[in-house]
C-alpha cells in the first residue's frame, strides 16, 4: 500500500509493506503455463495416444470409417472398438470442409507415419 492510500491512515505498519498487485506478472505466468500445457498436450499425443494405433492401423481405420459414416456402426457389436477408434478424431481433427475419405486418408498417413517411428 502506498503511505497516502486510506486504508493506511491507522499507522498500522504491516498495511505499508504490502506490495502492489502486479497483473502483467500473473497474466504472463497463465500464459505461459497454457503454453507449456498445449506442448505437453502435443507430446502426449505423439508419444503416448498415437503408438497405442499402431498394434492394428487398419482395423481401427474400419471402425472409424464406420463411426463417421453410420448412424448406430456398432449395432450389436461390442462397442469399445468403436470408442476406442472414435477418440482419433479427438487426437486427429477433421479439417473444415474436408471429406471423409480425404479425412482417412490422412489420418492412414499420419498413423503410419507414426508407427515407423
Amino acid at each position: 500500500m502506498k503511505p497516502n492510500h486510506p486504508i493506511s491512515s491507522n499507522n498500522d505498519p504491516r498495511l505499508n509493506d504490502i506490495p502492489d498487485f502486479k497483473p502483467w506478472r500473473l497474466i504472463g505466468f497463465v500464459l505461459l503455463l497454457l503454453l507449456a500445457i498445449s506442448f505437453w498436450l502435443k507430446w502426449y499425443t505423439g508419444a503416448v495416444s498415437l503408438p497405442r494405433y499402431c498394434k492394428n492401423p487398419a482395423d481401427t481405420m474400419h471402425y472409424l470409417e464406420k463411426v463417421l459414416t453410420e448412424k448406430t456402426p456398432a449395432k450389436d457389436e461390442p462397442r469399445k472398438p468403436y470408442l476406442i477408434a472414435a477418440k482419433l478424431i479427438y487426437l486427429i481433427p477433421q479439417l473444415n470442409e474436408e471429406s471423409v475419405p480425404d479425412y482417412l486418408d490422412r489420418l492412414k498417413v499420419r498413423l503410419g507415419e507414426q508407427c515407423r517411428r
